[in-house]
């Protein structure tokens, strides 16, 4: 009523009351006028926004800026929407090294290139501006020279992008302003539970050009190539049953997750618990019950967390201990443990880092290897090992330090839970046997191979198992072999010994040196396999008979072991002729032998692998370190889905990880360019449970690979089989077409997984995810792992 009265007896001097407000309301747009003309010159400045204070980690700086780091190229199409959703306690600040050592890994991943120090404005034709580092210079310049010696090429594929074209910066900054995106931060601050107790929104506007460098392999469009160079796992091998038909879309919205109800409780293995299957076998005199039976449909039930579980210790301690609860057992504590491969200390399990071989230690063991033979020079000439029989995989863990990264293997049998320790550990493992199928690499891949008593008994049925490990081993590589037959005398060691000396004879390979290690009171037979076919030439007989010429070495999922040798590869542009760059130079350089090929995408192989690489480490060291909200401190185990050149694994070289490369048994077969460049990996089919424990990866990468699995799987029985393997708090990064990852993205949503980030431009998504603890309360029984 005060208002009213005042308004009306103040009448007579509305004349100037109006002009008043005139006057402000002309000068307020005169003010925005200017301010809208000088947002189009000043530079977008970068803001620091600081987060709530937690209950449990005190302050944290989380920088919302995130997208300016995500320099990503995900085509030329305009930005449709981008979304970042990261926890309080999950800042980019925690995600850097957190020791000087990790700084020194960041720098070299970044091209030592500090951003604040050196960085450039890049002002397009409509006067906007943009901060553009070293690194994105220098990549822009290389791909750019690319893309002009391949012009011609270009050509001939017309409007189809290839890996190899270079981006017009112009153009990528010439944008109208109204594109611009917004990058929205959510934080939030979880207990061990999972559960969420605290939530921060920030919003913040980003430029989009940020968004815009590099080239991208992962969302191209494939063109065939016309000499048949890359065949798939699939057309070269007779796969064991029929692929699984689903329809592609699912209500998500309406699916009910269960828990599995089985024997193995929170280590169920789907295609290695398939009790049902394993029960019909006829035989198991060649450990096919160790084998993978995969069941008739992949499950889409959740396997439950273990009573107790926590968050495993980062990388290194956790090479020395992990929490007990997470993987609660202790036989290996009462049988081995005298051999110091594992004891319980308090909450922990411990690892002294003994073996039944090297009880004082792997490091002496490693070294008493090199000392047998220099030629071996791990971690130079030696770079990619299998270890048979890995035990825990001390000795794989060890070799790190080395450099030297090896593929530990054995079986889930009576040796209980080794693998998983080894995995929880953060050391390369994975689930297998030597028994009737071939082990799942290429051929001529390995440098060297190892076995300490690794109780496969190389010598029976004419050395059948031994002639896989020489399919596999690369021409001119090592043996390391271990065992009582080497230095025991006796009966059944003798017996053994005599048996291995005919049958290593007989395949041609040169017993180089038995080296004896006086502290651990063991000897080492060394084996060299030929690097021509002199040897296998000059025989007396022809046993065990080299292949037939039809027998593709390289053919290896599943496929039966054959009784056979595979002649040593000699011509001048095949592979295995010739021993790689010592590393790390063989991590960057292209294969000799892919100068003859053409490339998954069309073009010549060597041109795209080397724009694969610069393109991987574009991307991960400016958007994946910065701009997804991933806690990189927490990450050690990390699996690439969809490998292709392994790109993606070669531009964390500098980070304290490993990454195990998987090939689609379907797709190109580029597994030995992977192993050829010093990394390694494995062939498997999506449509199937990955031979692993539950929780053992910390970050997982499916690049170009979900959509492509729609017309086989059940797109919901793959994320489940995603869930089994990634650990809680950990990542899944999708990149593929909008459709899927707004269609993984809701079934993230029903499985109460956190959106971290999301970015979408024309048809073409990326989408980061954080698994939870929530497990569902249902639980549904799987009968066929039932005992």
């Amino acid at each position: 009523m005060a208002l009213g009265k005042n308004f009306r007896g103040e009448g007579r001097k509305s004349t100037n009351y109006y002009s008043t407000v005139f006057v402000a309301v002309f000068v307020g747009f005169c003010l925005v006028g200017i301010w809208i003309v000088m947002s189009f010159i000043v530079p977008f400045q970068n803001t620091i926004v600081q987060a709530p204070e937690t209950v449990n980690e005190g302050k944290h700086i989380v920088n919302n800026n995130a997208s300016t780091h995500f320099e990503d190229s995900l085509g030329d199409i305009p930005v449709e929407s981008t979304k970042v959703d990261s926890q309080t306690q999950k800042t980019e600040s925690e995600s850097q090294p957190e020791n000087e050592g990790d700084r020194k890994g960041v720098e070299k991943v970044s091209e030592d290139s500090p951003e604040e120090n050196k960085q450039e404005v890049v002002r397009d034709s409509s006067g906007q501006s943009s901060e553009k580092n070293d690194l994105e210079k220098e990549l822009d310049g290389n791909l750019n020279s690319e893309s002009e010696s391949n012009k011609s090429t270009d050509n001939n594929l017309g409007a189809e992008r290839n890996i190899g074209e270079a981006t017009d910066q112009e153009e990528k900054f010439g944008e109208a302003e109204e594109d611009k995106t917004e990058n929205h931060v959510h934080s939030e601050t979880k207990q061990s539970t999972g559960e969420s107790n605290l939530e921060s929104h920030v919003s913040n506007k980003v430029s989009k050009e940020a968004f815009l460098a590099g080239t991208q392999p992962e969302t191209l469009t494939e063109v065939a190539t016309e000499n048949g160079t890359w065949l798939t796992q699939a057309a070269e091998s007779q796969h064991e049953k029929e692929s699984q038909k689903s329809s592609a879309s699912v209500d998500n919205s309406k699916y009910d997750w269960k828990l599995c109800k089985t024997s193995a409780g929170s280590e169920y293995i789907p295609c290695l618990d398939n009790v049902k299957a394993i029960r019909m076998l006829r035989s198991i005199k060649h450990y096919e019950h160790r084998e993978r039976h995969c069941p008739n449909e992949a499950p889409t039930c959740l396997v439950p967390l273990p009573e107790g579980y926590q968050i495993p210790i980062r990388w290194p301690q956790s090479r020395e201990k992990i929490w007990f609860n997470n993987a609660p057992h202790i036989k290996l504590v009462e049988v081995k443990g005298h051999q110091n491969w594992v004891k319980v200390t308090g909450e922990y399990l411990t690892f002294p880092g003994g073996g039944t071989q090297f009880k004082n230690g792997a490091l002496h063991y490693i070294e008493f290897i090199q000392k047998s033979l220099r030629n071996i020079a791990w971690g130079k000439r030696s770079r990619v090992i299998l270890d048979v029989g890995c035990g825990v995989a001390s000795f794989g863990g060890y070799l790190f330090e080395k450099d030297v990264l090896t593929m530990s293997f054995a079986p889930k049998d009576v040796h209980e839970a080794q693998v998983q320790f080894a995995l929880e550990r953060g050391i390369p493992a994975t689930l297998g046997v030597m028994g009737t199928k071939r082990l799942p690499y290429p051929g001529s891949v390995f440098d060297l191979i190892h076995c300490a008593r690794c109780r496969v008994p190389w010598h029976i049925e004419g050395g059948k198992l031994l002639l896989e490990l020489n399919r596999v081993l690369r021409p001119g590589g090592y043996f390391v072999w271990s065992a009582t037959p080497v230095y025991q005398k006796d009966p059944e060691d003798v017996g053994i010994w005599k048996d291995m000396v005919e049958i290593t004879k007989s395949m041609c390979w040169d017993l180089v040196v038995i080296g004896k290690d006086k502290l651990n009171g063991v000897a080492a037979a060394i084996y060299r396999k030929p690097t021509d076919n002199e040897c296998y030439n000059r025989r007396p007989k022809n046993d065990p008979p080299i292949c037939d010429e039809s027998d593709d070495p390289n053919k290896a999922w599943n496929v039966s072991l054959q009784n056979c040798m595979h002649k040593v590869q000699v011509g001048a542009s095949e592979r295995g002729s010739v021993w790689p760059e010592q590393w790390p130079l063989r991590l960057e350089k292209p294969p000799y032998w892919l100068n003859s090929q053409v490339g998954v995408y069309g073009r010549e192989a060597s041109v795209e692998f080397t724009a694969d690489y610069k393109h991987w480490k574009n991307v991960i060291s400016h958007s994946y370190l910065n701009g997804m909200g991933i806690n990189w401190a927490s990450i050690r185990n990390i699996m690439d889905m969809n490998a292709a050149y392994g790109g993606f694994a070669a531009a964390l070289k500098n980070w304290k990880v490993w990454v195990m490369n998987v090939v689609p048994f379907d797709f190109p077969d580029t597994l030995p360019i992977i192993y050829e460049r010093g990394l390694f990996g494995i062939y498997h089919d999506w449509c199937e449970s990955f031979s692993t424990y539950p929780r053992s990866y910390d970050l997982l990468h499916a690049d170009s690979l979900l959509s492509k699995l729609k017309d086989r799987c059940k797109i919901v029985a793959v994320i489940a089989e995603v869930d089994r393997m990634l650990r809680p708090e950990g990542y899944l990064i999708v990149r593929d077409n909008v459709e899927t990852t707004s269609e993984i993205e809701s079934i993230a949503k029903s499985l109460h997984w956190d959106i971290r980030f999301t970015y979408s431009k024309g048809d073409e998504g990326l989408l980061c995810i954080q698994k939870t603890f929530w497990r569902p309360t249902k639980v549904e029984t799987i009968a066929a792992a039932i005992v």
